[in-house]
């Protein structure tokens, strides 16, 4: 596999968000303050991106020749559906 994974790239944004959700739902739960780096975030960050990961990573390879990139193996493009 490549040092670098362009996939992995694209999807920082999404992570972004994710951790900042969590983070804000976590400090809502708790009614203070928490840091992204609680160990409750991170978890439930991980749990997260296992439950949307393939599905993140199918729908940024679909962008094809856009993102100029190979995937690894297993992973196949996801071809656009005909069907409405």
């Amino acid at each position: 596999m490549k040092p670098f994974d362009p996939i992995i790239f694209h999807q920082l944004p999404v992570i972004q968000k994710i951790i900042e959700d969590e983070t804000w739902l976590e400090g809502e739960r708790r009614g203070c303050a928490v840091s992204p780096d609680d160990p409750v975030v991170r978890e439930n960050v991980c749990l997260v991106l296992l439950r949307i990961g393939q599905q993140l990573r199918e729908s940024l390879a679909s962008a094809g020749p856009a993102l100029d990139f190979e995937l690894p193996a297993g992973i196949r493009r996801k071809r656009p559906s005909l069907a409405a």
